[in-house]
Parts: structure tokens; C-alpha cells; sequence
């Protein structure tokens, strides 16, 4: 990218207070970017090849939104604690393996999402962030998900594709958690707390995908407890966005599905619908008796991998 286009960009972030440059094959943090720590509130640096987020990020006091997705970072600089004015953090589709124990001082966060990465252990140290709504640690190699989990404020949590085979039931104990996501893991029905069920606010725990049937969930003691949750009245809803619909009686190998939206009934007159545009294709995963034994190979050579790494870290000590 040529100076002339990055000076140019330097001067519309100086009255807008955004900077955006996504997808320019940048290798590093532009250090022009020094020159608006003062008044800089958005950066998004999405697509590029940044592999090291250097310590002068610290100085960005006024940020309220860093996204860095797709890039090649492996690490974060202690310094990103002192952005106590950030509240939306993006970092998925990087290498990050773990968080500098300053991300537990960035107390106006949000929004954390580290979505595929290498992050092989729960992080701690985010129960400090009281104002957390969202977390979002889906594909990334997590195994145990462990008690101190209860301290996190978060609204939602993803754990999705992940490798985890044990939850703690103290995550029944997170005050705020309405949303648990935790889709395409290792996890036996018996490694469901029943404190989930019978003793948490979750309304939505999605579980699809792991090494049992989903409907088998009645047979834990709880289960009935889930359902007045789940019924509880919604908001009334003045925004209505609709994606697009699969019939899937009408696929074939040969065709995708049709997409189908039959005619609403009237609605009241501050009610707004839109309708999303449909994708080229979709596909729907049923996990039925088939995939749901590969899904078991697959658990199984992760967890034996992770043992001869382990007594392979014994021998060497």
C-alpha cells in the first residue's frame, strides 16, 4: 500500500476518529497510527499479516473498538490493559495460544471475541469484567472448562468446536449467563452438570454435535426445570431481520434447497422487516449415528494426543 493511500486514510481517521484499512497485506501495526492515540476511537485492521500487536497500543487511550481478525498475531502485549475505554475486543482467526493476565483490567468491555485460535486452556482472570456480554471462544483446542468459570459476567458464552469432555457445574453459578454454547465437543451425557438445568438462568444450551443424542438431555434430573426458562415472554420485537429459509424435503444431489418465505400475517405498523440476501448455497449438518462415531475417533485421538504430550513433558523434566 502506498504512502499517498495511508496518508489519505490518516486524514479521514483524524475527523472521523475511525480508522479502518482491512485486507491490504499489512505485516506490521502502522506506527503512523501514533500520531491519533489522542482521539482515535475505532481501529479495524481485519485481513492482513500483523504477526506482533506492539506495546505502544497501550497509548490508545481512547479506544472503544480494536478488531484485528484474520491476522497472524500470536501473542498479546501486557500493554492492552491500559484501554480501560474498550469495549469491543476481535481477534478471531489468529494464533494467540494465551492472554496477558491485563486483559482482566479492560473493565468497560463487552464484547471478547477470540473465536480460532490456538487457546488450549480456559482463560482466567476475565471474572473482573463486569460489564462482559459476550465471549466468544468457539474453535479453539479448550479441553476442561474449569470451576472458576463461575466468575465470568458474560451473557453469552460460545464454546463451540472446542475439544472439551468436562464442564464444572459451577458454571451453573454465572450470575448473568442466559446463552451457552457449546456445540462440536467431546462431551459424554453424563458430562452435562445437572446444575445447568435445574440451577443456572441458561435459556439456551445448544449442545448438537458432541457423543450423544441431544433428546437423551431428559433423562437428567432438571431437565423439566429448562422448560419455564425457555417460555419465559419475550420483548416486544420492533425489528424483525429474516434469513433465508431452506425446505429441505425438496433437496436432491443435484439441486440445492429451495429458499422459501411464505406471507406473513398483517403486523403492526412499527414492525419493520427486512430480508437477508441468500447465500449461493447453504448446507445443514444432521448428526446422526455415523457422524456422531466419527465425531468419538476424533475426540479420542485428540485426548491420546494430549496424554503423550503431557507424560512426553514428564519424561523431559
Amino acid at each position: 500500500m502506498g504512502n499517498s493511500a495511508l496518508r489519505s486514510h490518516l486524514e479521514t481517521s483524524q475527523k472521523t476518529g475511525v480508522f479502518q484499512l482491512t485486507a491490504k497485506g499489512l505485516q506490521e501495526f502502522p506506527e503512523e497510527l501514533q500520531r491519533l492515540t489522542a482521539n482515535l476511537r475505532t481501529v479495524d485492521l481485519s485481513g492482513n499479516k500483523i504477526e506482533v500487536l506492539p506495546a505502544s497500543i497501550g497509548n490508545f487511550l481512547q479506544l472503544r473498538s480494536l478488531t484485528l481478525n484474520s491476522n497472524r498475531l500470536t501473542a498479546l502485549p501486557s500493554e492492552m490493559g491500559k484501554l480501560k475505554k474498550l469495549e469491543t475486543l476481535c481477534l478471531s482467526g489468529n494464533r494467540i495460544e494465551r492472554l496477558p493476565p491485563t486483559l482482566g483490567q479492560l473493565k468497560a468491555l463487552r464484547t471478547l471475541n477470540l473465536a480460532g485460535n490456538q487457546i488450549s486452556e480456559f482463560p482466567l482472570g476475565l471474572g473482573t469484567l463486569r460489564q462482559l456480554d459476550m465471549l466468544d471462544l468457539s474453535r479453539n483446542h479448550i479441553h476442561i472448562v474449569p470451576p472458576e468459570v463461575s466468575d465470568l459476567q458474560a451473557i453469552e458464552i460460545n464454546l463451540n468446536q472446542n475439544q472439551i469432555s468436562v464442564v464444572s457445574p459451577e458454571i451453573s453459578r454465572c450470575p448473568r449467563l442466559k446463552v451457552l454454547r457449546l456445540e462440536e465437543n467431546c462431551l459424554e451425557l453424563s458430562s452435562i452438570p445437572q446444575a445447568i438445568l435445574s440451577d443456572s438462568q441458561v435459556s439456551l444450551l445448544s449442545l448438537e454435535g458432541n457423543l450423544f443424542e441431544v433428546k437423551n438431555l431428559r433423562e437428567i434430573e432438571g431437565y423439566e426445570k429448562v422448560r419455564p426458562r425457555r417460555s419465559a415472554p419475550l420483548p416486544v420485537c420492533r425489528f424483525l431481520t429474516v434469513s433465508p429459509l431452506l425446505l429441505l424435503s425438496t433437496w436432491n444431489d443435484s439441486q440445492p434447497p429451495r429458499r422459501s418465505l411464505p406471507e406473513a400475517p398483517p403486523m403492526r405498523p412499527d414492525l419493520h422487516l427486512q430480508a437477508e440476501p441468500a447465500p449461493v448455497w447453504q448446507l445443514l449438518t444432521l448428526i446422526g449415528p455415523s457422524s456422531r462415531s466419527h465425531r468419538r475417533q476424533e475426540c479420542f485421538r485428540t485426548q491420546q494426543n494430549l496424554k503423550d504430550r503431557t507424560q512426553e513433558g514428564f519424561r523431559g523434566n
